[in-house]
């Protein structure tokens, strides 16, 4: 695909949510890093239900570290994977104390090195929090880029993300990410996509989906 072409896909869906931003609700750069582990295979809208009691008990990142770990899971409860992600923060949270004199690494490599934060994590911190050019690839992201025929149907999130920053500018990389978001949770949905009124339905490569338009 031509960056003409990818063009085309990005102002069509940036009409369409002109607005688009992160939506996980934080004050704090250690509460945004720990939102973000929170929202793995769960949605923005269940974490943001958690965390504003989360960060009233644990407010600062010396208070995660020493939470005890069954309290900590407590609180995660109804978070899918809540235990794992409580022993996570627990652990990256020391660590961060320990390794980084209670600073957050800003970079890639050290970011990864934290227990529960991968490379779609590490991106999603750095462009929210650092404002640096990243592309990170959720299951949104990877859902429309592979639909719209930006990528492959068997490509990995990190093969998807070095195709957007092949063919977009390094510019529109934090924006396209929060465009392809919205595209995909509030209109290209993953069983219920809206191709009857979609304005790309014409690019669309899935092969699961009837575009045909509904008969009056």
């Amino acid at each position: 695909m031509t960056t003409k072409q990818a063009m085309y896909l990005y102002e069509t869906i940036r009409t369409m949510y002109p607005h688009a931003r992160c939506e996980l609700k934080y004050q704090k750069e250690h509460e945004l890093l720990i939102a973000v582990m929170l929202s793995a295979q769960t949605t923005d809208e269940a974490v943001n239900r958690v965390t504003p009691e989360l960060f009233e008990t644990y407010p600062t990142i010396e208070d995660f570290a020493n939470a005890k770990q069954t309290d900590l899971e407590d609180s995660l409860r109804h978070l899918g994977l809540f235990r794992n992600k409580a022993r996570n923060i627990s652990k990256a949270s020391e660590m961060i104390i320990k390794e980084f004199d209670k600073i957050i690494p800003d970079s890639q490599k050290e970011l990864e090195r934290l227990p529960g934060v991968g490379r779609k994590t590490a991106n999603v911190f750095l462009a929210e929090w650092h404002h640096k050019p990243r592309v990170a690839v959720d299951t949104h992201v990877a859902r429309v880029s592979k639909r719209l025929g930006l990528a492959g149907k068997s490509d990995s999130p990190k093969q998807i993300e070095a195709k957007l920053k092949a063919v977009y500018p390094e510019d529109i990389w934090i924006d396209l990410h929060h465009k392809f978001i919205f595209f995909g949770r509030y209109f290209c949905t993953a069983r219920t996509p809206n191709c009857q009124t979609c304005p790309l339905l014409d690019r669309c490569e899935s092969p699961v989906l009837d575009k045909k338009p509904t008969q009056k």
